[in-house]
């Protein structure tokens, strides 16, 4: 089943996967609530399915396939690969997430790979996931850590970091003593990279 709000979306995925005998594409919808009550008629497999929708978005309707049809695989198919997008969905039950720019080829893949109960990630996907296991597991920084992160990614010296922070000098550089062992850096300007790289700093 192929449910996307876009017709012109879901026509281009329907000439992908009707010229392969492999596939069948046996319903399209044009939201969530629409995809649940075809689904009441006929037998699906493997869903792709568009997160931002019109009355009933991506991540509701699988919540609501978890409950109601929780044979059927689902294929998230969408332009974003933000954590707020990626990790409710995967959180809610999808088996992929896939983005829109990926080719046929690609998509035939992992139609086949979620029939078979084989999760499937888009790269940067996979990418925001493992981001997200290792901030969750990594020694946390403290608001006062932090907030001498950010003074230092700004350029400030210890000097100017412990006057804005009302603290001494020697305190600042405590903070940041910390800070690189946490980080597992050497430097000022290794420690503001890694916390980038983490997150920890937008």
């Amino acid at each position: 089943m192929l449910v996307d709000d876009h017709p012109v979306v879901r026509d281009g995925l329907h000439g992908i996967f009707a010229g392969d005998a492999d596939f069948e594409v046996v319903a399209e919808a044009a939201d969530g609530q629409e995809a649940l009550a075809r689904l009441a008629r006929v037998d699906v497999d493997v869903m792709l399915l568009d997160l931002r929708m019109p009355r009933m978005g991506g991540v509701d309707t699988l919540r609501a396939l978890a409950l109601q049809k929780p044979d059927v695989r689902v294929l998230v198919l969408t332009t974003f690969d933000t954590d707020r997008d990626v990790l409710p969905a995967i959180e809610a039950g999808a088996t992929g997430y896939l983005l829109k720019d990926a080719s046929a080829t690609e998509l035939k893949d992992a139609v086949r790979a979620a029939y078979a109960g084989r999760p499937v990630l888009a790269p940067s996907v996979a990418g925001r996931l493992i981001g997200q296991v290792r901030r969750g597991t990594e020694p946390g920084l403290s608001p006062r850590e932090i907030d001498v992160l950010r003074l230092v990614a700004a350029g400030t010296t210890n000097r100017e970091a412990a006057r804005q922070l009302l603290v001494s000098e020697a305190t600042v550089k405590t903070h940041l003593l910390h800070l690189y062992e946490k980080l597992g850096v050497n430097d000022r300007a290794a420690a503001v990279s890694e916390a980038y790289r983490r997150g920890l700093l937008t």
